[in-house]
C-alpha cells in the first residue's frame, strides 16, 4: 500500500518560500512549540477540528452540531454559539459534515505523494520562469520522513524545483536522505543561545545547529536559505542577531535573511481552542 502523509493545506501563487513561484505543501505536525507560531494547526501530527463562532447561526436556529457529537463535547453559550469542550472532543469529525454553514473545518488530511504531486503539477505552466516549483513545509516535513523524501522523489522526476522549509530539528539521516533531492533549503535559525531557545521553542537548539553543521559539511553546493523571525523579548537585540550573521560568515551557498514578527495566526488559536503563548 502507497504510504501517505498528512497534510493540512496546499498554497498555490506563493512568491516567498523559495524561487520563482511556488505551489507551497504544508505538512502537519511539529517538535517544536515556538511561542509565536502563526500556524498552530500545524503543530499536531493528527487531524483535528476547528471551529469559527462567528459563521455559526446559533442554537436558537441550528443546534445539528450538538445533536451528532456522541461525546457532549458541544454545548452553547448564552448568546446561542456552539463552544466545543475540547478535553471531551475526540476529532470525529461529525459536526463538520451536519454544519450548513461550515463553522467547522477538519484540518488535516491524508494524501498520497501521487494525488499531491497532481495538484502541484497543475501549476506547471507557473513554473516555466523564474525557477519556481514545489516548496515543502509545515509544521515540519522531516517528521513525515518516508512520505517526504517519497514526495520529493516524485517531484524530481517530473523535473520539477524543489525546495523545503525547515526548523532543522530532526533526526540528521532523514535530513540528508531529504537534501538529495532538493534544489534549495529554507532553514531556521532562531537562537544561538540555547536557554532562550529551550524557553521560546520548547526544544534545545544543538541538534539544529548540529545538523546544519552536517548540511554544510556534506551538501556545500546546496543553496542554504537561512531565516531567523526576529521576535520581541527573545531574538530582537542586535547583539543576538550578530552572533547568527556572524555563525553564517564562512558557511558555503548560504544567504540570510531576518522575517519580521507578526500576528496574523492569532486568530486560529481562538479556533482551535488554545490560548496564544505571546498574547503578553
Amino acid at each position: 500500500m502507497e504510504k501517505k502523509g498528512l497534510v493540512f493545506n496546499i498554497q498555490h501563487y506563493s512568491l516567498h518560500d523559495g524561487p520563482g513561484i511556488r505551489t507551497i505543501v504544508f505538512f502537519k505536525g511539529c517538535p517544536l512549540r515556538c511561542r509565536w507560531c502563526c500556524n498552530p494547526e500545524s503543530q499536531n501530527h493528527y487531524p483535528e477540528v476547528s471551529y469559527d463562532e462567528k459563521r455559526c447561526l446559533s442554537s436558537e436556529v441550528c443546534s445539528e452540531c450538538q445533536k451528532v457529537c456522541k461525546n457532549n463535547a458541544i454545548i452553547f453559550s448564552a448568546d446561542g454559539k456552539a463552544i466545543i469542550q475540547r478535553d471531551k472532543c475526540s476529532n470525529c469529525m461529525k459536526c463538520i459534515a451536519e454544519c450548513p454553514v461550515k463553522a467547522y473545518k477538519k484540518e488535516g488530511t491524508d494524501y498520497t505523494a501521487a494525488k499531491l504531486l497532481a495538484i502541484v503539477e497543475q501549476d506547471s505552466v507557473f513554473y516555466r520562469s523564474g525557477n519556481g516549483g514545489l516548496t515543502v513545509s509545515g509544521g515540519e516535513p522531516l517528521m513525515q520522513g518516508q512520505f517526504l523524501i517519497d514526495l520529493l522523489k516524485a517531484a524530481k522526476k517530473s523535473r520539477l524545483s524543489t525546495a523545503m522549509e525547515t526548523c532543522g530539528y530532526a533526526d540528521y539521516s532523514i535530513l540528508k536522505q531529504a537534501a538529495e533531492y532538493l534544489d534549495t533549503i529554507l532553514f531556521d535559525i532562531k537562537s544561538l543561545d540555547n536557554f532562550k531557545h529551550i524557553m521560546y521553542t520548547g526544544q534545545s537548539n544543538q541538534i539544529i545547529l548540529n545538523n546544519f553543521e552536517s548540511l554544510c559539511r556534506d551538501f556545500p553546493h546546496l543553496h542554504k536559505h537561512v531565516r531567523t523571525p526576529v521576535i520581541p523579548g527573545f531574538n530582537d537585540s542586535i547583539e543576538d542577531l550578530k552572533k547568527i550573521e556572524d555563525y553564517l560568515k564562512d558557511k558555503p551557498a548560504v544567504t540570510y535573511e531576518k522575517l519580521s514578527y507578526h500576528r496574523f495566526g492569532v486568530g486560529k488559536y481562538k479556533t482551535l481552542g488554545r490560548k496564544y503563548p505571546m498574547d503578553d
